[in-house]
């Protein structure tokens, strides 16, 4: 995968964010799956990755998603494997339909800070969409270190809204699925200011940091959960 089409799939914080597409690539039995769904699609990055290998995949988001992602999808020459839905992740319109759902940092944003119980209903929802044996493909942001806490709460304007989560509490959510392998990422990468010094501090990271610091101290949790 090119670094061009790993920045259109990924979108932001590229090479922490990669790190689950690499695991996904490489723990996946892709010749099991023909269909998916990403929830919160945005500008469709991961519907991209999946219709690449030639899956076909229902982008979704609250709503107006095919003016934001249908232009990306023109341009890898993907949309004929790609419709577009508007699909609020709470309350999904399908039951033992996908084999995949795909979602890149949307729990956060749904339902404030405080209220798990909806949150709870988006993994309850996934849940009921996938076909038996259907696997979910998460990847989120996690509370992360005190220090990554208080510089949120300084300079990151969205922090007043955004429920970054523990864990325990991601676990906690996946519950009910037979499975679940969850891998945890990044230390440095989200404070740089551009993408350049994002990824240096991604690379540090790498190199160091991913190895020695606890998980608690990680901002990125990914992983596959298997109804």
């Amino acid at each position: 995968m090119t670094d061009d089409l790993t920045k259109d799939i990924v979108q932001w914080d590229v090479k922490s964010w990669s790190k689950a597409i690499v695991y996904w690539d490489k723990t996946i039995d892709w010749s099991s799956i023909q269909n998916g769904l990403e929830l919160g699609g945005r500008q469709g990055g991961l519907s991209l990755w999946l219709a690449l290998k030639g899956k076909h995949i229902i982008c979704s988001d609250l709503k107006d998603v095919k003016e934001t992602a249908e232009e990306l999808h023109i341009k890898h020459q993907v949309s004929s494997l790609i419709t577009y839905e508007d699909i609020d992740a709470t309350n999904i319109p399908y039951e033992n339909q996908f084999d995949v759902i795909v979602f890149k940092s949307i729990i956060g944003g749904i339902g404030g800070k405080d209220n798990l119980e909806i949150k709870q209903q988006v993994f309850n929802e996934i849940y009921k969409a996938l076909k038996p044996g259907g696997k979910l493909l998460f990847a989120e942001n996690l509370i992360a270190s005190p220090f990554h806490r208080y510089l949120r709460k300084r300079f990151v304007r969205w922090d007043d809204y955004w429920k970054y989560l523990s864990i325990n509490e991601m676990n906690d959510f996946l519950k009910d699925f037979s499975s679940v392998d969850l891998k945890t990422t990044g230390v440095l990468g989200t404070f740089g200011r551009t993408e350049g010094q994002r990824n240096f501090l991604s690379s540090v990271d790498n190199l160091f940091l991913n190895r020695i610091c606890p998980n608690s101290w990680k901002y990125i949790c990914y992983g596959v959960a298997v109804k």
